[in-house]
């Protein structure tokens, strides 16, 4: 009999702490990219990708648009990851360092090539209106204006 009382006290207390506050619920901005781009220097630095070969990257608003081509079974499992260090170099438009990041787990040897796009708006730079991003891997530099 004791233990069923305390049971039931055990079993509402979980009911009780499990509830869920309106302050728990995080919003994510609007846009009109695929991902967001992220600032993290230990995401940045000990990232590793699978091998991929980037067609093009361009700049569209706030979206860097890419098409990338690798092998795969159709790529609809690709997972892509857009990664900036939070290090700006100081120059005239500033700089930052960012990688592309392919998860491919698919193991067939056709070529897919996929679109995929990032919102940079969290890559801006207060005070500045243009940033040239060096995308590792990639002969180009590409320019933000925002």
């Amino acid at each position: 009999m004791r233990y069923t009382i305390l049971l039931k006290c055990v079993v509402f207390c979980m009911l009780f702490v499990n509830t869920t506050c309106d302050d728990d619920v995080v919003e994510v901005p609007e846009t009109e990219c695929d991902q967001f781009a992220i600032a993290d220097n230990s995401l940045y630095q000990g990232a590793q990708s699978d091998f991929y070969q980037i067609v093009s990257a361009e700049v569209v608003e706030d979206c860097l648009n890419f098409e990338v081509s690798a092998s795969g079974c159709s790529g609809d499992t690709w997972e892509f990851l857009l990664l900036s260090s939070e290090e700006v170099m100081e120059s005239f438009p500033v700089q930052r360092n960012i990688k592309l990041i392919l998860i491919n787990q698919e193991a067939c040897l056709a070529v897919f090539t996929k679109e995929v796009s990032f919102d940079l708006t969290d890559l801006q730079v207060e005070g500045e209106n243009e940033i040239i991003f060096n995308l590792q891997d990639y002969e180009d530099s590409i320019s933000y204006t925002y």
